[in-house]
């Protein structure tokens, strides 16, 4: 998933974000949409009024706050804590032939796993990660979930210039916040291959409620079974959209899916029919096993890396307690199971009990689930990869449904700018939108530092959307100034989702569906600070 960008800067020298002003090859590249607006806004001086509520309309004249600019490095500077560690990664993007358990595969890694290296830091800490392409075409590295330096975001065309094959780039930011993390390119389809991993950013301040820890990551898998991620969505551009996905267009399904437990996304939860699903890149038939003793506390850390699938979660014989959504706490809530859409992070707490459970990721809406085994005793066969726990049964959780912790909503505030993000299908061809245009097309979302931003997102289409912000945390708007602190929320189909956050991350930020063939189908826009 990325911006459209050029393939300049075909060299193999490793470029580093503080420097990129000094690299002519560093400028991000723009569609030709982009650039006209940021070239007509060069010169000007005039700035957006402070407590604007506009939005949606002509760009300012005020010129737009780029990642090479110095109040991107004054907020990186400020985020800098005087006993913050460095911490240093090295990653090699790269071909490698992978064994998903009894299926071997042809696909791109991370140092030659899936998922990829677990990366693990403190609160504070600086990050130093080397990026190794050698993959055949460009790639980049975004970091999902961090309030993060604009430069190091890693969008090509909005932030910085792709890594060429062959080529190198040195990440390096300051993560401010605690939570559940991961990354992932955002060049065209490489997240739909085994290019992810983690990111934890552990909090000193936790952890007496839980004796052991588990990172969980989900993924729906086509890449060399059934073709390659490319393929695929050539295809939905050539045949269109599926037919399931125009039913009912034009009618008004109101509340379509809420208050459903079989169907709480609606009747059309993707368009990518997977082969296989993975939990911690294995499938059922060799599936990974967690390891605890009964009575210990357990932390779950649960990421959903697919492309197309939203995932009902589940652990067999066990209760889940929800303690966060996206990194940041939540008032704790009991539920059976959890439904994750595509890029969002859950943590849990389980109190583990004597046995060998399953544990379930049974694909929204589709055929098939991932599958791991939890294993408390010392002996005992394991359940069946086809085994699907009662807990599966009866409506689960949604992100939705939670509400933030009180140290962290970010207070009552009217909002100084609105902004309306109309999520939007053409009913020919293979084509997403937001606010009527695709990505190459889009006019920016405009904003000023200091400002509460609200964006409304109105799903105008059949189909649920994962809506993602980069750079920022949103609080959900729920009427009672509670709602939970995410950055990766579900739009019904037909329904409207606002939510509030704080202009106080300096540069051009993407705001996209996390469904990756939606995504890169047109449904991305930016947020775009302004002088």
């Amino acid at each position: 998933m990325g911006a459209p960008h050029t393939g300049g800067c075909a060299h193999g020298n490793e470029k580093r974000g503080p420097a990129m002003q000094n690299d002519r090859c560093a400028t991000p590249s723009l569609s030709r949409r982009r650039f006209l607006i940021l070239g007509a806004s060069a010169g000007a001086v005039a700035t957006v009024a402070a407590c604007s509520r506009g939005g949606n309309g002509p760009p300012s004249a005020a010129g737009p706050i780029g990642p090479t600019s110095s109040a991107v490095e004054q907020a990186e500077a400020a985020r800098r804590t005087a006993g913050g560690r460095q911490v240093t990664a090295a990653l090699r993007a790269r071909p490698s032939t992978i064994d998903l358990g009894g299926v071997q595969v042809d696909t791109w890694t991370y140092n030659d796993q899936i998922p990829g290296p677990e990366i693990r830091m403190r609160r504070g800490d600086v990050l130093r990660a080397d990026l190794a392409n050698e993959l055949p075409q460009e790639s980049t590295i975004h970091w999902h979930g961090v309030a993060l330096r604009n430069d190091m975001d890693g969008v090509p065309g909005l932030t910085q210039s792709a890594v060429p094959g062959g080529g190198s780039f040195a990440y390096e930011f300051t993560a401010p916040d605690a939570g559940t993390h991961w990354f992932h390119p955002h060049v065209g389809m490489q997240l739909d291959r085994g290019l992810y991993a983690p990111l934890i950013v552990e909090d000193p301040d936790e952890g007496s409620d839980y004796d052991i820890e588990a990172v969980v990551v989900l993924d729906d898998w086509l890449d060399g079974v059934a073709g390659t991620p490319d393929q695929y969505l050539d295809k939905l551009r050539r045949e269109g959209m599926p037919m399931s996905d125009m039913s009912g267009m034009g009618h008004d399904m109101g509340g379509m899916g809420m208050g459903d437990p079989e169907n709480p996304l609606g009747p059309d939860v993707g368009d990518v029919s997977y082969p296989l699903y993975l939990i911690n890149g294995k499938t059922g038939t060799d599936p990974v096993t967690i390891r605890g003793q009964a009575g210990q506390r357990m932390r779950l850390r649960i990421i959903n890396a697919g492309a197309d699938t939203p995932f009902r979660f589940a652990v067999g014989g066990h209760r889940l307690t929800v303690t966060h959504s996206d990194g940041y706490p939540v008032e704790p809530v009991q539920a059976s199971s959890l439904l994750i859409g595509m890029g969002e992070r859950f943590d849990v707490l389980i109190t583990l009990v004597d046995g060998v459970f399953p544990i379930v990721a049974a694909a929204e809406g589709k055929d098939g689930q991932g599958f791991a085994v939890l294993r408390t005793a010392a002996s005992g066969d394991a359940p069946a990869s086809t085994a699907r726990p009662g807990e599966l049964s009866g409506a689960p959780l949604l992100g939705a449904q939670l509400k933030s912790s009180q140290r962290v909503r970010i207070g009552r505030r009217e909002p100084d700018r609105i902004h309306d993000v109309r999520l939007g299908m053409d009913m020919e061809g293979y084509r997403w939108t937001i606010n009527g245009a695709t990505y190459d097309d889009h006019a920016p979302l405009e904003v000023s530092t200091g400002q509460r931003v609200r964006l409304r997102f109105i799903n105008q289409t059949m189909m649920f959307h994962p809506m993602h912000l980069h750079g920022h945390t949103f609080q959900v708007v729920d009427g009672a100034d509670s709602g939970a602190r995410k950055d990766t929320s579900i739009v019904l189909p037909n329904q409207t989702v606002e939510v509030d956050f704080d202009a106080v991350n300096p540069g051009q930020w993407l705001v996209h569906c996390h469904n990756l063939y939606h995504g890169e189908a047109g449904m991305m826009t930016s947020v775009s600070y302004v002088q």
